[in-house]
């Protein structure tokens, strides 16, 4: 860059120079390609090639927002009026509105339709902390809300902090075409069939029903089931929709999964029953079919309106997960990731796998990072697999990009606790594996074990893998370090620590150099931040 008495700047930028006087800058020289010119006021040094912190802070845009989608059909698509009832009804004075992406578009739309109707301060919640399907609890904290009203899609977890209503996006279905595929694909009227939809196809379920029931007299219909006395949808306490006396009768079974409960007729169980899903490919179908891996399945997506036998390989896809199991089984540090700070129960699941893992003699490390991706794990070359503690719906991760596995609760128990076996019934829900829980399998008591080690073969590397059982509690940092252990027959090194793998790293820091750099006084250093030191020199732009 260079300075001229009178004002002008002329610096170089790219393939150009530019010569600027003031507000009016000229090009004096360019090579054949795009010419960009930037008007700089603020004759600085540091205002030449960066922007000015203050006047970004203060820099007001025109946003032109988009057409609402739903625009003159809110109360019915939205059901603000149920909303306004329940804000109401409750007094709350401070409510958050969770929003996701696809959604947001008629937020500002919906929150002035339900300020005309309540008294309320409203609050968008846009950028969820992990997934849309979850209930942000935690950003709904932050602004001090009374209560959530969470719009779209949901996973239906269980959460226990503030009052909760759903409001399910009324999407349109054809119902004729929905029941014409339906006898299509299920040309036996005596065929035992479950109905289940996404969340956004709520409102068809008895109109659904009342078209097929006459038809197939083994239909189950599946209702929406939230726990918890908090919850609300469309204005009613769903924590309280239980399955009528008449629905289920003569040892009939209630089963509830997944927000989700019907009733299967008695003497038979989920195996004898095909699932008709109503809704596009995705995580919810996703979900169900894994967890009822022995079920046939079809659906029917409403948005192309066609209808078919989900084909997926289950078989291929449970392989994959055991994959996974063994992974696990071979890794000796573990990366706990806390994937929800809403869903019930998160932290005893936490406290759980810690002492699952470290029974197997295995270490395990916690972090919380938000929204994961590639980049965020691969800072931690030390983890050898990674146990992410999510909603079902967000647990299925497909990690074939990461750099290290990311594995299920469930696939972690496999790996570390001796008593539970795989069979190929597969658990999503990390609540099924606590205490209570319908897939809870325990430790073995510390009093029946012994102190020692097991070995066995890798079906990955085909190496000798040993585990080590402990019966006693987690011992100091201290002991952890690279042992040999010898027998008769073998002698195994066993590093189990991050602090193991990181003084095998040639790089491993700044080096301290204790003792051998001379003790000085203080000296005060410069002031200011990296492009504007305050010792720097400047220029007036007035001279």
């Amino acid at each position: 860059m260079i300075y001229y008495p009178e004002g002008i700047i002329i610096f170089a930028q790219g393939a150009f120079i530019v010569k600027c006087d003031g507000n009016n800058p000229e090009v004096i020289s360019c090579r054949p390609t795009r010419v960009f010119t930037r008007v700089y006021t603020h004759v600085t040094m540091t205002d030449a090639f960066s922007t000015n912190s203050e006047l970004v802070l203060q820099r007001v845009l025109d946003v032109t927002a988009e057409k609402d989608v739903h625009c003159g059909n809110l109360d019915e698509h939205y059901q603000i009026k149920a909303t306004c009832h329940f804000i109401n009804d409750h007094q709350f004075k401070k409510v958050a509105l969770q929003f996701p992406d696809e959604v947001l578009v008629d937020s500002i739309a919906i929150a002035a339709e339900i300020e005309k109707g309540t008294k309320a301060k409203l609050f968008i919640l846009g950028d969820t902390s992990y997934g849309s399907c979850c209930v942000d609890e935690v950003a709904a904290e932050h602004v001090g809300a009374d209560c959530i009203v969470h719009y779209g899609r949901a996973c239906l977890s269980p959460s226990r902090r503030l009052p909760l209503m759903y409001v399910f996006e009324r999407k349109p279905v054809v119902l004729e075409t929905c029941v014409s595929s339906f006898r299509e694909l299920y040309p036996n009227r005596q065929s035992h069939v479950i109905l289940l939809y996404d969340v956004n196809y709520d409102h068809i379920n008895d109109d659904l029903l009342a078209l097929l029931s006459s038809e197939y007299p083994n239909i189950s219909a599946s209702t929406l089931h939230v726990d918890g006395e908090l919850c609300y949808s469309h204005g009613e306490t769903h924590g309280q929709h239980n399955v009528s006396s008449s629905q289920c009768q003569n040892g009939d079974q209630v089963v509830q999964q997944f927000g989700r409960q019907f009733v299967l007729k008695s003497g038979q169980t989920i195996e004898d029953y095909s699932v008709f899903f109503i809704g596009h490919e995705g995580a919810t179908m996703t979900n169900f079919m894994m967890t009822w891996n022995r079920c046939s399945f079809c659906s029917f997506d409403p948005v192309t309106m066609t209808g078919r036998t989900e084909s997926i390989s289950i078989n291929k896809a449970l392989m994959k997960r055991y994959y996974a199991i063994e992974r696990a089984k071979d890794a000796s540090v573990v990366g706990i990731l806390v994937g929800t700070l809403g869903v019930a129960n998160y932290l005893t699941i936490i406290e759980q796998l810690k002492e699952t893992i470290h029974r197997a003699g295995k270490k395990s490390y916690m972090f919380a990072m938000g929204k994961l991706n590639v980049a965020k794990l691969a800072n931690f070359l030390e983890i050898d697999i990674y146990v992410l503690i999510a909603c079902p719906e967000n647990s299925l991760l497909d990690s074939s990009e990461f750099y290290k596995p990311v594995v299920t609760p469930f696939e972690m128990e496999v790996a570390c606790n001796k008593k539970r076996e795989w069979s190929g019934e597969y658990v999503t829900d990390f609540r099924d594996l606590l205490p209570g829980g319908s897939k809870h399998v325990a430790l073995a008591n510390p009093d029946d074990l012994e102190d020692g080690d097991e070995t066995d073969v890798s079906l990955i590397t085909g190496a000798l893998r040993m585990t080590r059982f402990s019966s006693r509690e987690p011992v100091s940092s201290s002991h952890d370090s690279s042992l040999v252990l010898r027998n008769q027959a073998l002698t195994v090194a066993n590093a189990n620590t991050a602090a193991t793998f990181l003084a095998g790293r040639s790089w491993q820091g700044l080096e301290q150099k204790l003792g051998e750099t001379p003790v000085v006084k203080a000296l005060e250093g410069r002031k200011g931040i990296a492009i504007a030191y305050e010792e720097e020199p400047t220029i007036d732009r007035d001279h």
